[in-house]
């Protein structure tokens, strides 16, 4: 039986003050669902300082075990936006400002004060790149090689998935399916393996909670392959209740 192709991506999220907690991120989780979609598994995510040796090193590492590798963040007009400089540095090219980016830039802020040396910044790509479109702000995001460069602020980095929908190689969508049941998980822990191991081609995650005075879990079965995820969540329901158990369908 031929095994089937997995995609993976990795993201580095760049910025101190994602760091220092003063802002909490969001693209992780939307950015996690859309390559679910696509069908790529994001397998590694890394936070990194606005220090170019910091994203130099989690480029090049990241980028060669995985298909795919986007960042966020730190590809603003100021002098601490600093990605650009350091994926180029990275990839051993110049930084050049894209004309065509450019352009938009010029068009967006005709209105808006003028195209200024500080937002021509945001015109700065790796040599050899292309734009991605961003129809919320101007500034375009960046695609070099397999390295996909977006903003920081969540709704932008929205805009700019929606651009790339359907131009990634993938596999199929990972789907999933949840039941839950009241029970702590160490205690259904054998079972738990037992029923991923005899369903090869699935992972089970457990999700543990406490709540309304009781210990309980919620357990995701994810695979491609839908009915593969429901032949299992239908045998781990079986085998909980013949241990006695009550299983929610859908989670608590």
């Amino acid at each position: 039986m031929t095994q089937e192709r997995i995609w993976t991506a990795a993201l580095v999220v760049i910025g101190d003050e994602i760091l220092s907690g003063r802002t909490q991120d969001r693209n992780v989780s939307q950015i996690a669902t859309w390559l679910n979609v696509q069908g790529i598994r994001l397998a590694e995510v890394r936070v990194v300082s606005d220090r170019t040796d910091a994203i130099v090193e989690a480029v090049n590492t990241l980028r060669m075990r995985n298909d795919y590798l986007f960042t966020t963040g730190g590809i603003g007009p100021t002098h601490d936006d600093i990605t650009v400089d350091a994926i180029a540095e990275a990839l051993g090219v110049d930084v050049v400002h894209h004309p065509q980016a450019m352009a938009v830039l010029e068009a967006y802020y005709e209105t808006r004060g003028g195209l200024t040396e500080a937002r021509a910044r945001m015109a700065r790509v790796p040599d050899g790149a292309t734009l991605i479109e961003n129809r919320v702000s101007g500034a375009p995001g960046i695609h070099v090689e397999n390295i996909f460069i977006m903003a920081g602020v969540p709704h932008i980095t929205a805009g700019m998935l929606d651009r790339l929908t359907g131009t990634l190689e993938g596999g199929r969508p990972v789907v999933s399916g949840t039941i839950g049941c009241w029970v702590a998980e160490s205690e259904v822990a054998d079972l738990l393996r037992g029923a991923e191991k005899a369903h090869e081609g699935v992972s089970i995650g457990s999700y543990p909670f406490f709540r309304e005075g009781r210990t309980g879990a919620n357990f995701v079965v994810r695979s491609p392959d839908a009915a593969l995820v429901d032949r299992c969540l239908a045998d781990l329901t079986t085998a909980l209740e013949a241990e006695g158990r009550m299983v929610i369908a859908g989670g608590i």
